[in-house]
Parts: structure tokens; C-alpha cells; sequence
């Protein structure tokens, strides 16, 4: 007769060194730069010239957590220091036109190198509440890609923008109670009616 034998039972110690291999350690961060592209792969809520990167990245840069963490914190400073600058440039240029209603060339010449740092109180907000991502408008969009050194911006990818926004704009079909498949836009495409 062949008599099976229940497996062995693994010991206790043999368990904590199984569990101490799967755990996941984070001691660094590994930051990859990459050069600024028209992207050509995103859809910007206005105008053209989407922000992309080059395919390979051109520097690598490692941190400690804790190295990351005050980097990652320095630069949020700088963005929120330049996001309360323009505000503070509008506010300058509003109150010059009575909200816009009267023209100025004072307020037309106005730039951010007019808004004094002492003007921008950075250090009493909390970066962390406040940070976040923002959409750029379109003259900083190309300003951001000439800077990086893109000489010809790519005007046909306006066209194609827009008209990518524009069909966004229209889901579905127009079926009302009942689907007529040889009516139906959504049945044509081969997806199930909307």
C-alpha cells in the first residue's frame, strides 16, 4: 500500500526569512530628465501645441527619500512663488483698467519682473495644500517648447486638436425609444447604441 505522508512542517524561523525576502524596501528615488517635445500625444483644453517629451531621457539624477522629499518641496515653492506673482500681476493690471473696463498702457506694460518678491508671501502657505497641477494657456505652452530649444512648432497639430475636441463634443447617437440599426451612428460604428 502506498501510505501518504503529510508534508513537513516548516519551522518558525524558516517562515521569517520567506516574509523578510518578500518585503519592499524604498531607500531612493530615480528621476529621469527628459527634454521638452511637442507632445502630439495629449489633447490641451484650448488651442494647440500640446507639451511633450523627447523618446530618451537626457540626465538621470538619484535621491534619498528624505533628499527627494526637500527637492520636491523647493520646487513646488518656486511654482507657487511664480503662480502668486502672475495673480498679483493681475490684480496690478485690473486695478490699473477698474476690472478691465478702461484701457491702460500702464497696466499694458506691466510685466512679472514688476511684481516685487516682497510682494509674494511664499513661506505662510502650506505648499502641500495649495500645489497642484494648473493648465497652461497656449503663449506659454509654445514659449515653454521654444525655450527648450523646438525652433518649428508644428501648426497642423492646432487643426487636429481642435478637431479632436470638437468630436468629443459630440457622443452618441440620436435615437429616441427604440434603435433603428440603418439610422443608428452608434450601431454603424459597431458599438452598442447610446
Amino acid at each position: 500500500p502506498l501510505w501518504l505522508l503529510p508534508p513537513a512542517a516548516t519551522s518558525i524561523l524558516k517562515r521569517q526569512k520567506q516574509l523578510r525576502r518578500k518585503n519592499v524596501r524604498f531607500d531612493q528615488v530615480t528621476v529621469y530628465y527628459f527634454a521638452r517635445r511637442q507632445g502630439f500625444t495629449s489633447v490641451p483644453s484650448q488651442g494647440g501645441s500640446s507639451l511633450g517629451m523627447a523618446q530618451r531621457h537626457n540626465s538621470v539624477r538619484r535621491y534619498t527619500l528624505c533628499e527627494f522629499a526637500q527637492e520636491q518641496e523647493v520646487n513646488h515653492r518656486e511654482i507657487l512663488r511664480e503662480h502668486l506673482k502672475e495673480e498679483k500681476l493681475h490684480a496690478k493690471k485690473m486695478k490699473l483698467t477698474k476690472n478691465g473696463t478702461v484701457e491702460s498702457e500702464e497696466a499694458d506694460g506691466l510685466t512679472l519682473e514688476d511684481v516685487s518678491d516682497d510682494d509674494i508671501d511664499v513661506e505662510n502657505v502650506e505648499v502641500d495644500d495649495y500645489f497642484f497641477l494648473q493648465p497652461l494657456p497656449t503663449k506659454r505652452r509654445r514659449a515653454l517648447l521654444r525655450a527648450s530649444g523646438v525652433h518649428r512648432i508644428d501648426a497642423e497639430e492646432k487643426q487636429e486638436l481642435r478637431a479632436i475636441r470638437l468630436s468629443r463634443e459630440e457622443c452618441g447617437c440620436d435615437c429616441r425609444l427604440y434603435c433603428d440599426p440603418e439610422a443608428c451612428a452608434c450601431s454603424q460604428a459597431g458599438i452598442k447604441c447610446q
